[in-house]
């Protein structure tokens, strides 16, 4: 077996993965051509990372253009706990209020560690008048934990 597949993460070690982490990296290709990086909170839908941010960011004008871009999500301080996944994907934008409002309420609840309530409820969609959900088709995945290494480098 070769050591590319022998640390590559499962489908559930990916999913609990998704689920554990708290934030992604976003890559879009800017005006100049370079990459632009951005970190975003996201919730998992579906097996895959959702996220909001404002219609107005740089990331949505350059998803606006070319809606490519590069998800990248890691853990770990040394070389043996590296974990992590990388999805190249095509961005889709959201700009319906509830679909927007719904992401925002997710995020609440995951970031704050309560319930939703009403209160909450009502502030995601006022502060998703002025943003935009993200989601992701996917069209390439790489995972990797070097802990399945068994302290071989």
């Amino acid at each position: 077996m070769s050591r590319r597949n022998a640390i590559t993460l499962t489908a559930e070690e990916l999913l609990a993965f998704l689920e554990e982490e708290r934030t992604l990296v976003i890559a879009t290709i800017g005006r100049d051509g370079f990459p632009h990086l951005m970190p975003l909170w996201y919730v998992v839908r579906d097996g895959l990372p959702w996220c909001w941010t404002y219609a107005k960011s740089q990331k949505i004008r350059n998803l606006e253009r070319d809606p490519r871009c590069t998800l990248l999500l890691e853990a770990g301080e040394a070389y043996h706990e590296l974990r992590g996944v990388m999805f190249k994907a095509h961005a889709t934008i959201h700009r319906d209020v509830e679909t927007v409002a719904g992401i925002g309420a997710d995020l609440a609840v995951r970031y704050s560690g309560t319930a939703l309530t009403s209160d909450v409820d009502v502030a995601m969609r006022a502060q998703a008048l002025k943003r935009v959900g993200l989601s992701f088709q996917v069209t390439d995945t790489v995972t990797w934990d070097h802990s399945k290494l068994g302290g071989t480098y």
